[in-house]
């Protein structure tokens, strides 16, 4: 269980870092989310996940992205407002980041090379998409935005 992916951290949404190493062992859903995006309401779904699974080691973590139409404008402030006002997410969530381009995270990196998309593309076509990650670190799936996050439920149970 040396995956590549917990060698690297992420800047949470209050500022402190994380390291993915502490999720090591549990199975990650891993989405790019946006609060202005029509998408958006898959919020509830994914809290719905994090809280029907997280006893059995299904963790989400929400990495929020201005990239696609810029639909998450605010600062991570306004965005952990916006997610508990709205949503009521305890999931964690993450400070913004790029998911494509020269400043693409290596967290979304790591995820893209191992879960392509359609015809071998890397690129995120848009907010809310999915990745899911075995117990082992392994990309096992990649979701597209319009995919619900409930219909994932048989996916990540075969995981856990």
């Amino acid at each position: 269980m040396n995956s590549a992916l917990y060698k690297l951290s992420a800047r949470r949404i209050d500022g402190g870092k994380q390291s993915m190493k502490d999720f090591k062992g549990k199975v990650l859903l891993i989405v790019n989310v946006a609060s202005g995006c029509g998408f958006t309401p898959q919020y509830a779904g994914l809290e719905e996940l994090w809280r029907k699974y997280r006893e059995r080691g299904l963790v989400v973590l929400g990495f929020p992205c201005n990239q696609f139409g810029a639909q998450e404008p605010g600062d991570e402030a306004d965005i952990a407002e916006f997610c508990s006002l709205n949503y009521e997410v305890s999931f964690p969530l993450f400070a913004k980041v790029d998911v494509n381009g020269d400043a693409t995270h290596p967290i979304f990196a790591f995820l893209k090379s191992g879960a392509p998309g359609i015809l071998g593309t890397e690129g995120i076509k848009w907010n809310f998409t999915k990745f899911l990650v075995d117990r082992e670190g392994r990309v096992v799936g990649r979701y597209a935005s319009a995919h619900k996050p409930e219909d994932m439920a048989a996916d990540i149970e075969q995981l856990l």
